[in-house]
């Protein structure tokens, strides 16, 4: 850790020269000191802190805490003067310091405004932080600083001279390890290069001019093996009584003296930057490029001395972008949406966190993309909202997202399973979503919810905390929401940042005095908020010597220790800022050289403001890069803030076009990562959809408001002079003629709206008319074309599960005629369409509903031909597109879909096969839209609100391979029947497929039987029923006519009979995908019938009518079979198996023992004889 007490201000050359001479002391004598009695040791201790006031004392009073406000116009002039004037101002000083701290000067100079406020209150801060020095202190000192001086042995030394038998940083390199970190499991920690590090002076030097920065580089460089950080040891305060608030301990034994570790050693590897360019992998789908970001994840800089990178979240993973190549490296490894990250101070190490199910925290390396260490959560509701790291990254400390709220201690380099130590938050103090360690010890935290800031102390097995009140009531003025806190360096303060614009000052809780206190506490309290400006504050932390402020009004802002403004940022015209982050370089210096172009500070003398470079990232999905020199400034993104629906790709050019609610729509070279062309619409276009026209000429555009926009594909220009606004909903769908001879769009009013292509014209196209054919939501509208002339046709699918063709060559303004309606589904409800690719001699339309099912319809008839089980990953397919290929009639096809959150692949022909599919997480909220390349290569995904587009390469082979895995003919489908080939539910099918053939022949029958390999048709039903799965009607025809006209096309003949291996494909691609559903019957009594104490009942009477009169009715004759049958008073089997039914009783029976009142229950024990209702449902896969 770089010591801070070196960049304070200038001191006088008298007083440098005299403090050089302490320095070099302890590394003359530095085995003398070492044999030190612990008598002296303790001496050191003591005057620590005095020895801190009397370098304080001994700085200019320019940049002091402790300066007064009574002779401001002094301080300015004591700056530059000589050492008697700055003695005069030391006895003036000293009598201030005798005088209540309560008591105000008045400024001789004027300020004015927002800093004129700032500066009055910075001034009440020094003079409360103002030391008094006694002779003790004077007595003492050189001594004090001498023994510092030995103890404190710079961790790290870079040399910038180095002798020729010392190894060169490249050699160093060389000798290090070439591997990505260690496994977690070991002991070692990551270790890092003495090159890599910073070198911190002794707290006793100051500036040292070049001569002597070269003598303690000779006096310091020591071969490699020297290199490696010595112990510091640090003395922890014990443990607080048992009724401190908030304390918690994992282990109850008395407190121990704990030792700060080691920072961990880091090996530098000499890298390229392609070693973290996205590559094929060996899954079908791998995300190689991500389009917008999380703007409420704050962005990180990366950059160093050998990169410039960036890192921020999108969905569900983080993004490594090399803004200067305009590269991205994907960390994939969540399965929710992230929720924050954390970095090392030395820009190495990366932890990322999500929350949900399966929550995780990953540590990364960034220099290779490889995740090094996982912190798995068990808890369904688990994961984590805050997280930050020490600065030599070895501790992670992360606050859950649960109610009540844990702060864990990680030592994630030994063991990522279970913490240090934790502590548990009470409800009442909001959600904690800031964490901050104390870099100058790290024993020391501080973390802040909206309402409440808490302070923690911890150790090894131990940890309390203390969470001081603030109303606005304590000091008569408005707190505000809290925003970020940060540790005052050198002192025992914290600042917390509130949305108007305060900063609350928290310091020791103990009473006032007159000296400026040292001593690291927990136990805080509010002592003074300060009106720091306007503008809410945003963004709060420390760089260098400097305490930057990032605000709503887009400004940063940095003011000194004593909180003085020094420079002030305010024309980036990014955005309300939400993140500003420094980049790491070991060889900064806060001097401007020659030919360089800093701003001035604003301070009198206008130095120059020497800064590291930095980049932000705005509350509007804005990040931009801030070269300091010259202050240059940088869009790195300018992405969508607002949820992104509208997806579309060009039928020819690698081009895809992202709209988004914010009105944004962008044209992006997929091919090279970059922009084409940006139009942001006026306030109130929301984008939903868009599509291209077949020929690339024009982009239609859909708008929520009902409005729809005709733009050339290449300027975004609008092509007509007003937009179209005959719908008075969303446009949720929109779509072009494959000659574009039409456009039709579909909105949420369930209407269809035609547009012709006029020739000629001032605008392309023209207003034809609009048709209402669906009572529910549109689920999909697509365009085809007549096989035999070769024009356009138009259907549309709603929610009403009816399938529409409309009759585009008879329709004319303002009459739009329908060519047919049919009602395609029983109980399902479709969710999506698409053609069926020409791999058949027979056309189809192919889609997808909600009951996991693909089913396929005859492109004229519009019949049932085929049901096939689809992809069961969670939630039912909401999209389906056939993937382009170059030669649609001999390369092998393909489709793509999305379901509630995944994308996946799926082998063409269907066939229900599970392992010709396979899905991967796209985006966790939702995936809203989707959209393939013209080539074949890419899926495009949105993620609507996560406000990010997944970029995804298509590796056909690796599907292939897993599909050949998964076995060839009936392998697969033997695996989706319980027990699998070897299993009873298989051994019952083969007999009751023979005695279906016994039953078909007649059971009485005494002749000889001959047994075939098939059962007629006519027997599928019976067997399904027998094997559990009980379909209805309108099911029963669909599979008989699936296997009846399985071969008409081909051979123009029915097919009347079926084997073992067709029928088991039949069965288990249309029974239900999970089994039969209780929760359905349930749902069924609470529609129909009445609450009653043992749930909802149906009356007798009403069931018996429902049965009769709806849905599928039965006759009086089968009710009363079916109903005695099932209450056991007729034969198993009933007529199916040849016996005769006597009607005459059936009413008696019925009256008898069906009970008047009706419950789900009673339905399901008594009458269908399943148990299985009173088990608890398993939820869907």
């Amino acid at each position: 850790m770089a010591d801070e007490a070196g960049q304070s201000a200038p001191v006088t050359q008298e007083e440098e020269q005299k403090q050089d001479e302490i320095v070099t002391e302890p590394a003359k004598e530095g085995e003398a000191q070492e044999e030190k009695s612990e008598e002296t040791e303790a001496k050191v201790e003591e005057t620590q802190q005095q020895q801190e006031t009397e370098k304080v004392d001994a700085e200019p009073p320019t940049e002091q805490a402790g300066t007064t406000e009574e002779t401001p116009q002094d301080v300015n002039e004591n700056a530059g003067g000589t050492q008697e004037e700055g003695k005069e101002g030391e006895q003036q000083q000293e009598s201030n310091a005798d005088l209540p701290t309560e008591q105000t000067v008045q400024e001789t100079t004027e300020v004015t405004g927002e800093e004129g406020q700032v500066q009055k209150e910075a001034s009440e801060i020094e003079q409360e932080n103002k030391p008094a020095p006694t002779e003790k202190d004077e007595e003492t000192v050189q001594e004090t600083v001498a023994e510092e001086g030995e103890k404190l042995v710079p961790v790290f030394t870079t040399d910038t001279s180095m002798d020729a038998d010392q190894p060169k940083p490249s050699e160093v390199s060389e000798q290090a390890p070439t591997e990505a970190p260690q496994e977690p499991s070991t002991t070692e920690a990551p270790t890092e290069a003495p090159t890599e590090a910073p070198a911190p002076t002794t707290e006793a030097s100051k500036e040292p001019t070049q001569t002597e920065v070269s003598q303690q580089q000779s006096e310091t460089a020591a071969p490699p093996e020297v290199t490696s950080p010595p112990t510091r040891e640090k003395t922890l305060s014990p443990p607080p009584p048992t009724e401190t608030m908030g304390t918690m301990s994992t282990q109850q034994e008395p407190q121990r003296e704990a030792v700060i570790p080691d920072a961990p050693q880091i090996p530098v590897i000499e890298r390229e930057p392609s070693q973290i360019e996205g590559t094929m992998s060996n899954t079908a789908l791998n995300v190689v490029w991500s389009f917008g970001l999380n703007r409420n994840i704050p962005v990180k800089n990366l950059t160093d001395n050998n990169r410039k990178l960036i890192m921020y979240a999108c969905a569900h993973v983080g993004v490594l972008y090399d803004y200067e190549a305009n590269r991205q490296h994907i960390l994939q490894g969540h399965a929710n949406p992230l929720t924050c990250t954390c970095i090392s101070e030395d820009k190495r190490w990366l932890a990322t966190g999500d929350k949900g199910k399966d929550s995780m925290v990953i540590i990364w390396d960034t220099y290779t993309g490889v995740p090094v260490q996982t912190i798995f959560d068990d808890d369904q509701e688990g994961g984590v909202v805050a997280m930050a790291m020490t600065p030599d990254a070895r501790y992670l400390a992360t606050l859950s997202s649960a109610k009540k709220q844990i702060l864990a201690i990680w030592d994630w380099t030994v063991d990522g399973e279970n913490p240090m130590c934790t502590a548990e938050l009470k409800p009442n103090y909001g959600v904690q979503n800031f964490i901050k360690f104390n870099e100058e010890d790290i024993h020391y935290l501080v973390t802040n919810s909206d309402s409440q800031v808490i302070f923690y102390h911890w150790s090894d097995k131990h940890m309390e905390y203390f969470a001081p009140p603030l109303t606005d009531q304590d000091f008569n003025k408005p707190v505000g929401r809290y925003s970020q806190s940060i540790f005052q360096r050198n002192s025992s303060r914290v600042y917390s940042g509130t949305s108007i614009g305060n900063l609350v000052v928290w310091d020791n809780n103990k009473p006032v005095t007159k000296l400026k206190s040292m001593e690291l506490s927990a136990n805080k309290k509010a002592l003074k908020i300060i009106r720091l400006q306007d503008r809410g504050i945003n963004v709060l932390q420390t760089t260098e010597k400097y305490i930057v402020v990032g605000d709503m009004a887009g400004h940063v802002k940095f003011f000194d220790e004593s909180l003085k403004l020094v420079h002030w940022y305010q024309d980036f015209h990014l955005g309300p800022i939400t993140s500003v982050s420094f980049a790491y370089n070991t060889d900064f210096q806060a001097v401007a050289k020659e030919g360089t172009n800093y701003p001035p500070d604003a301070t009198i003398e206008a130095k120059k403001f020497v800064i590291k470079d930095f980049v932000v990232g705005s509350s509007i999905a804005i990040v931009g890069s801030i070269t300091a020199d010259g202050t240059k400034v940088k869009v790195i993104h300018r992405e969508h803030d607002a949820a992104i629906h509208a997806l579309t790709a060009h039928p020819r050019q690698p081009y895809i076009v992202i709209g988004s609610y914010s009105g944004m729509l962008k044209i992006w070279d997929y091919e090279k990562k970059h922009v084409m062309v940006t139009r942001t619409f006026e306030r109130g276009n929301l984008i939903r959809c868009c599509s291209y026209d077949p020929k690339g000429a024009y982009i239609a555009v859909g708008f929520v408001n009902g409005s729809v926009r005709i733009l050339d594909s290449i300027t975004l220009q609008d092509e007509i002079a007003e937009p179209f606004r005959y719908a008075r909903d969303a446009i949720t769908h929109i779509a072009f003629s494959h000659d574009s001879k039409f456009l039709a769009t579909a909105d949420a009013e369930f209407t269809m709206t035609l547009f012709r292509r006029q020739r000629g014209g001032a605008e392309p196209y023209m207003y034809l008319g609009r048709y209402r054919a669906h009572y529910k939501p549109i689920k999909d509208i697509m365009f085809g074309v007549h096989l035999d002339t070769d024009q356009p046709r138009l259907l549309s699918l709603g929610m009403d599960r009816v399938l529409v063709e409309y009759d585009l060559e008879n329709s004319d303004q303002d009459d739009i005629r329908i060519s047919s309606t049919d009602r395609i589904e029983q109980s399902a409800v479709p969710q999506c369409m698409a053609w069926y690719p020409p791999i058949t001699k027979e056309h189809f339309i192919v889609t997808a509903n909600d009951q996991f099912k693909f089913k396929l319809y005859n492109a004229t008839t519009k019949m049932c031909r085929k049901t096939l089980l689809g992809p069961t990953y969670g939630s039912p397919i909401q999209k389906l597109c056939v993937l382009p290929t170059k030669d649609p009639a001999r390369d092998k096809r393909y489709v793509v879909y999305i379901t509630k959150y995944k994308v996946g692949l799926h082998i063409l022909p269907l066939d229900g096969n599970p392992h010709n599919a396979m899905a991967l997480i796209a985006h966790p909220a939702e995936v809203a839209n989707m959209a393939c390349s013209h080539d074949g290569k890419y899926i495009f995904t949105s993620g609507g609100t996560d406000s990010t587009v997944h970029m995804w390469e298509i590796n056909l082979k690796a599907l292939e391979a897993q599909s050949n895995l998964g076995g060839e003919d009936l392998v697969p489908f033997y695996g989706l029947l319980e027990g699998g080939r070897e299993g009873e539910l298989f051994a019952e099918l083969e007999d009751y497929f023979y005695y279906a053939q016994i039953r078909n022949k007649g059971v009485n029958d005494m002749g000889r039987r001959e047994v075939t390999t098939k059962i007629p048709l006519s027997e599928v039903p019976f067997v399904m029923r027998a094997m559990g799965f009980y379909p209805s009607e309108q099911e029963i025809e669909d599979m008989l006519n699936e296997v009846k006209f399985s071969r008409y096309v081909e051979t123009g003949q029915y097919v009347d009979s079926i084997d073992l291996g067709e029928f088991i494909k039949l069965y288990t691609n249309h029974r239900p995908a999970f089994g039969l559903d209780p929760e359905k019957l349930i749902e069924a009594f609470d529609i129909l019938g009445v609450a009653s104490h043992k749930g909802s009942a149906i009356e007798r009477g009403d069931l018996l009518d429902y049965l009769q009169t709806k849905g599928e009715h039965m006759t009086e004759y089968e009710l009363a079979e079916y109903l005695t049958t099932l209450l056991g008073f007729n034969a198993e089997g009933g007529s199916s198996e040849l016996q005769e039914f006597d009607s005459s009783q059936a009413g008696d029976i019925i009256d008898q023992n069906l009970p008047h009142q009706i419950t789900a229950d009673m339905f399901s024990k008594e009458v269908l004889g399943f148990s299985m209702y009173n088990e608890t449902p398993q939820s869907e896969m």
